[in-house]
């Protein structure tokens, strides 16, 4: 092995290829198309050359429905993929496709939290028959299709059930978790006018319960569109004729579970982007280009199969709760944990993982560096029913891979997985007809046409740099609410690469065709593996009289771990008090969440600007992670380029 190829960690047998899901497809392909592939390459080259033919492959293979052969997959387009229509008069729903693998012999959801971490399981049937009471109510209300309905809801079964009840009547979900701040939901959800509410009184956070009424009472009047609230966990009589009781509802007979068919572009649900450049953007997928993207990454890229248990370390505002949830369309039991992964300590989430017997593990990269940094070695001998571990939400290092081959298992498949909130599901992630080299990412996922481009557009492989796809997947957005005209849509992914969608992560294409992700390359704070808009954090600091302007950053360090540095200019003469220090810290975990407040509060004389009026935070980032200052920032580009100088003085010290 040359010095440049890291160590193969882990690769299957010859056994678990042989009844892999990908080979059982690949099989297919040569018995009823005469497609013969030796490699996993070339079945890679073949589904980007020729897509059309892939993704009707998919959907034919996994009998997702019928659709005519003459008839084109794809919608032709130009300049961008903006406004492309796949599978043209399908009609479909996601949640009768999670439905269609129902079963008596295994559970749909197991569940537990912190207050009672007993494992608890809901079975198929009983699933149906609450979400069948749920969308008979929400039918009698007037809820109907295309209207929005909003969740702020622990990660707990009546969260998938209020889901899979939008979803059968053709409503629009979106939800944000509980521990966002008032301000912050109402900037996502009170973009798209919902007309139904989740939510709850009560949940609980590192063994302490949080009682969350205000946050109830706030979000009703502010959100003038909600014809009804639905209170999970209530005990008191509700006298308001708008506010009803879960519990109530679960005790109405609804009758037989009924599936609104919607076309195949219909909106399934509305995620938000972390808001760097103003509120956050509400994206909105489709319920077909959902569907068989989760298919695919679930069955060909994870191997998930029916009766595995799936189990995702996720809140609800997070994309990875939807891609979870999306684990009960190959008839996994998708397996739900509320609470702190590090309460009462911080191997509780092995400990779940254990006794919940599951197959498929994910969390978030930071989780695992934090396990690696504190010597954690969990106790695995519960953990024999674990295939796979999935890492993401920020760069793995290549220690924290070493981690959990030496102190969780051996014989284990990690995932690392990357892809966005823009797409609902990965870019690259695993491939079970791969070795895993220490560091590396295994692979491109199949019909995400993925290069690695330099300054001059260039593709290249063995360097690093910019992520671009050249090609549209199903799962991309359909459009941004209230997005006139698609000019922030545009703007955010089409706008730098002319033809291509930009998304700025820095990457490395390996000789091994692995890919090595170095972090973002635009403004976005990312935060222990989630990412966060600095516009955010700047709508708070403006509400301080003391505050003149500020700046916000978050460096990767090279072992994985995250420094949020926050850099004020104070108005003439305030000073950097430790009292104005704590009163920061304090709005910002209050109206935004835990993850906005910084590790450090610096005062400086000036913020720097573009030319046109920008903060420079991309250049300050750059300085301050050791690049030359004069080739970080252009200082023609700066209208007040004596700002840098704190900012050089700071990456010097």
């Amino acid at each position: 092995m040359s010095e440049t190829t890291p160590a193969i960690l882990w690769e299957a047998t010859a056994a678990e290829k042989q009844s892999a899901e990908i080979t059982r497809y690949l099989q297919w392909l040569k018995e009823s198309h005469q497609l013969c592939f030796s490699s996993y390459d070339e079945l890679y080259q073949w589904s980007i050359e020729k897509p059309a033919d892939f993704w009707r492959s998919l959907v034919a293979f996994y009998q997702l429905f019928s659709f005519p052969p003459d008839h084109p997959v794809i919608s032709e387009y130009e300049n961008d993929f903006i406004g492309v229509r796949w599978f043209e008069g399908v009609q479909l729903n996601y949640a009768e496709m999670i439905f269609r693998r129902a079963t008596a012999d295994h559970p749909a959801i197991l569940f537990s939290d912190e207050l009672n971490p007993e494992i608890r399981s809901l079975s198929w049937e009983a699933l149906r028959q609450q979400v069948a009471s749920l969308a008979h109510w929400m039918k009698l209300i007037g809820i109907k299709t295309g209207d929005r309905v909003v969740a702020v809801l622990p990660n707990t079964p009546e969260a998938v059930i209020a889901f899979l009840a939008t979803q059968s009547i053709g409503a629009i979900w979106s939800s944000c978790s509980p521990d966002f701040g008032t301000n912050s939901i109402l900037e996502r959800f009170g973009q798209i006018e919902p007309v139904l509410l989740f939510t709850t009184s009560r949940v609980s956070y590192n063994g302490k319960p949080i009682d969350k009424n205000n946050l109830v009472e706030e979000l009703r009047p502010a959100l003038p569109t909600l014809q009804a609230t639905v209170l999970i966990g209530a005990t008191d009589s509700l006298t308001d004729a708008t506010l009803h009781r879960w519990d109530q509802i679960m005790t109405i007979d609804g009758g037989e579970l009924l599936f609104e068919p919607l076309p195949f572009h219909h909106p399934l649900w509305i995620l938000y982007s972390s808001g760097t450049t103003g509120k956050p953007k509400a994206i909105v997928h489709s319920v077909g280009g959902n569907l068989i993207e989760h298919i695919k990454v679930l069955q060909l890229h994870w191997d998930v199969r029916p009766g595995e248990r799936f189990f995702w370390y996720s809140t609800t505002g997070w994309m990875m709760w939807n891609f979870s949830v999306a684990a009960m369309l190959t008839g996994a039991s998708l397996v739900l944990y509320e609470g702190s992964p590090a309460y009462p300590a911080l191997g509780r989430i092995w400990e779940m993982a254990a006794a919940a017997k599951v197959h498929h593990l994910g969390v978030g990269a930071a989780y695992l560096i934090q396990c690696q940094k504190a010597g954690l070695t969990p106790d695995c001998s519960g953990l024999t029913s674990l295939r796979t571990i999935g890492s993401t939400g920020s760069p793995l290092t290549p220690e924290a891979f070493d981690w959990v081959y030496q102190a969780v298992k051996q014989q284990v498949w990690l995932i690392s997985f990357s892809g966005g909130t823009d797409v609902c599901s990965g870019f690259v992630g695993g491939c079970i007809l791969l070795p895993l080299y220490r560091g590396e990412i295994q692979c491109r996922l199949l019909g995400c046409d993925l290069i690695a481009i330099d300054e001059q557009g260039h593709s290249i492989e063995e360097a690093v740099g910019e992520m671009v796809i050249r090609q549209p997947m199903p799962s991309m957005p359909l459009f941004f609410w209230k997005d006139a005209g698609n000019q922030r849509y545009r703007s955010s992914y089409f706008e730098k690469i002319p033809g291509c969608w930009w998304h700025g992560d820095f990457i490395r294409i390996s000789a091994r065709k692995g890919i090595v992700i170095y972090g973002r390359a635009d403004a976005t704070l990312n935060r222990d593996g989630v990412r966060i808009g600095t516009a955010e954090i700047y709508r708070v600091l403006d509400t301080f009289s003391a505050l003149a302007d500020a700046l916000v950053v978050c460096i990767e360090k090279k072992d994985g771990s995250f420094y949020m540095p926050l850099f004020v200019k104070l108005q003439d003469g305030q000073t950097l008090s430790a009292e104005l220090q704590q009163q920061i810290r304090v709005t910002l975990r209050q109206q935004c969440s835990p993850r906005h407040v910084p590790d450090a509060i610096i005062a400086v004389p000036d913020i720097p600007y573009t030319i046109s009026g920008k903060k420079m935070e991309i250049p300050v980032k750059r300085i301050l992670m050791g690049t030359d200052p004069s080739k970080a920032a252009d200082a023609d580009a700066v209208r007040n380029p004596a700002a840098l100088a704190a900012f050089v003085q700071q990456a010097l010290s």
